[in-house]
């Protein structure tokens, strides 16, 4: 018993020579690099536990990167939201309701059949029977061109001619001197001629002016009244312009 003790210890002894330092290093701690940890512990493990390396990470930045302007070329269009209009511009223009036809009482002396014109109210009656008269709006002539007197519906066209005089074209240089009777003749759909005078009763292309004072003396009338107009009174008819 004594002898198998002395043989295990002298095998010990034999082996204790192969023990490498590196492992007597590794069990004892002596020689081991210091373990350094990283105080973001949001890192990677790897920088936690080696944080020298943490140059070899590119630095990120929490702030936006700044906007890059957008090139426009010249002479391209940008789109834009439409433009709204100005609903003075897109309502229609039209008569003032006041210069609408109407039937009114009439207590004159002219007989049925007559026409009266009163250019300072805008009005022109169409005197019928019972004591009543057709009323109509009407534009007038403007400052310098009023006239008054009685005549007779010398003649009658459906959308006239025009010819302007030479006196308004004097005034008017840019005027034609003849203009075939259609929509944009500003004698309009129909023409009652009153007498040897050059005025007349017509229709107009511009029925926002009717109640105001802007021709050259002629009687103007929306195209559908002077056309009712025409259909009532016949060639030879009295007319008063007061």
């Amino acid at each position: 018993m004594h002898r198998s003790r002395i043989v295990l210890m002298a095998l010990a002894l034999a082996c204790a020579p192969f023990v490498t330092s590196a492992q007597a290093d590794f069990r004892s701690g002596a020689g081991a690099p210091p373990l350094l940890l990283s105080p973001d512990l949001t890192e990677p493990w790897v920088l936690q536990l080696q944080p020298q390396r943490r140059a070899m990470r590119p630095a990120v930045s929490n702030r936006p990167l700044p906007r890059q302007r957008q090139q426009v070329r010249r002479g391209t269009v940008r789109a834009s939201a439409p433009a709204v209009a100005s609903p003075r511009r897109t309502a229609q223009r039209g008569i003032d309701p006041r210069f609408l036809p109407t039937t009114v009482a009439w207590d004159g002396k002219q007989k049925p059949g007559t026409i009266v014109i009163d250019t300072g109210a805008r009005y022109l009656y169409l005197i019928e029977k019972g004591g009543f008269a057709r009323r109509y709006g009407v534009g007038v002539g403007r400052p310098g061109f009023e006239w008054a007197g009685t005549h007779t519906v010398s003649r009658k066209a459906e959308w006239p001619d025009w010819r302007p005089p030479a006196e308004m074209r004097k005034r008017q240089p840019n005027l034609p001197t003849f203009m075939p009777g259609g929509p944009n003749n500003p004698l309009g759909a129909r023409a009652l001629y009153l007498g040897s005078t050059l005025y007349r009763i017509h229709g107009s292309n511009e029925p926002w002016t009717i109640g105001r004072a802007v021709s050259s003396g002629c009687i103007r009338m929306r195209n559908e009244d002077v056309t009712d107009l025409y259909n009532r009174v016949p060639v030879g008819a009295k007319v008063q312009v007061i």
